[in-house]
């Protein structure tokens, strides 16, 4: 009997201890299934509200170039001015698709030059294009005159892309836009609500600034090339408002100009993407020291290059001939070009006669966009000319009707 007894106490010990890890699980005691209602009594923790940020309007202008100044290293560096004037537009609409694709931003607008009003400017410059390697140069600047930041994109295209069928319809340089908006979502973290709301009313500032420098320069001060923000006008302030209702049709105006870039961009597709697949070919020749098949590669990415400025200029012409032409153009340029990479030129003046008339469309790159007709208010106005143009005549347009409407500060 004796034995029996510690027997007992660690048999009870044994269950008590199954009993607390068992029923340890829960405060409802099941280790497995629904829970009961008590259960859920607990008090629930709330998240912190999630405080939006302004959404930046950004100004993307067009690229440049990047040309050496002495036109005679174009050849060294293996520049196709022509080409780059046609990619100085297409980089930069796929500047403004990688930046809205983030969905952090407000507006994203292609413009022709930097005088546009913005929060942000991203500047590009091509740095290198050649079908197996693109690098791009990217500046961004808010509206009070800060750099963001100065930075380069690289990026490599895999030796397989052009022969992969999935790819048919990307873009191999898509990527190095993608990693210069992701650098400018980055950067836009460090900066607080404050200083970006700062800069939204710098925007209404400088823009009213440029049709009543004394009205609303004093708001504003700047020291070194930066604009800082001293004070605003009262909401009813008789001056911002009319400034607002004068922006908001800009705003307008710019968002009908997009269209011709997207335009711009698509109509050089195919041609351009045939052009970068016979570029890199070349490229990748050069590299591995393939000398006899450079002359036949260079002989075919000319060509092909003068398909896609043809495509261009026709689909940017008036008449209907003048588009026929140009797409025919396209269409035999590149089928052409592809067959000249595995067969040389006759010679060399055959040769030039191609590079001349390529060099001869590009001096016309920045074909004229469709003349229209723009109305503010009581007045009209008809816009003639390219992007550049259209966009200088518009804001004389603009200046012109606050100038007429303006009347003197009078207490009656």
């Amino acid at each position: 009997m004796g034995a029996k007894k510690p027997m007992a106490i660690i048999m009870i010990c044994a269950f008590l201890l199954s009993a607390c890890v068992t029923g340890g699980t829960g405060s409802s005691g099941f280790s497995v299934g629904p829970v009961v209602s008590s259960s859920y009594s607990k008090p629930v923790i709330k998240a912190a509200p999630v405080v939006q940020k302004a959404r930046l309007d950004i100004i993307v202008p067009m690229f440049d170039l990047g040309l050496p100044k002495d036109p005679k290293k174009y050849k060294k560096a293996g520049i196709w001015p022509e080409l780059r004037r046609a990619e100085a537009s297409r980089f930069a609409y796929k500047m403004k698709l990688a930046l809205e694709n983030t969905g952090v931003f407000g507006a994203v607008r292609v413009m022709p030059d930097k005088t546009a009003t913005g929060d942000l400017y991203v500047l590009g410059t091509i740095d290198e294009s050649n079908g197996a390697n693109v690098a791009i140069n990217i500046k961004v600047y808010d509206i009070s005159g800060k750099r963001w930041f100065d930075k380069s994109f690289k990026h490599e295209v895999a030796k397989d892309f052009y022969s992969n069928i999935r790819n048919k319809e990307k873009d191999p340089y898509d990527p190095v836009f993608k990693q210069a908006a992701s650098k400018l979502v980055e950067a836009l973290d460090h900066h607080s609500n404050q200083q970006l709301d700062n800069l939204k009313a710098i925007t209404d500032l400088r823009f009213g600034a440029s049709f009543s420098e004394k009205t609303f320069s004093p708001y504003m001060q700047q020291k070194k090339g930066i604009v800082s923000l001293v004070s605003y006008p009262d909401k009813n302030d008789v001056m911002l408002n009319r400034i607002k209702a004068i922006r908001i049709r800009d705003q307008l105006f710019t968002d009908s100009m997009q269209p011709h870039y997207a335009q711009f961009s698509q109509k050089m597709d195919d041609s351009y993407r045939l052009w970068q697949q016979q570029s890199s070919t070349e490229y990748e020749a050069e590299q591995d020291s393939k000398r006899e098949t450079i002359g036949n590669a260079v002989a075919g990415v000319a060509l092909i290059g003068l398909s896609v400025l043809s495509a261009i200029m026709g689909g940017q012409s008036n008449s209907y001939g003048g588009y026929t032409a140009g797409t025919t153009g396209a269409v035999i340029g590149g089928m052409v070009g592809a067959k000249l990479l595995n067969k040389s030129f006759q010679s060399n003046e055959q040769a030039k006669f191609h590079r001349e008339a390529l060099s001869e469309l590009g001096q016309s790159i920045d074909g004229e966009m469709a003349p229209q007709v723009v109305q503010f208010e009581k007045s009209t106005l008809k816009l003639t000319g390219n992007a550049k143009q259209q966009f200088s005549q518009w804001r004389k347009f603009l200046k012109k009707i606050f100038a007429e409407e303006a009347t003197p500060n009078v207490q009656l």
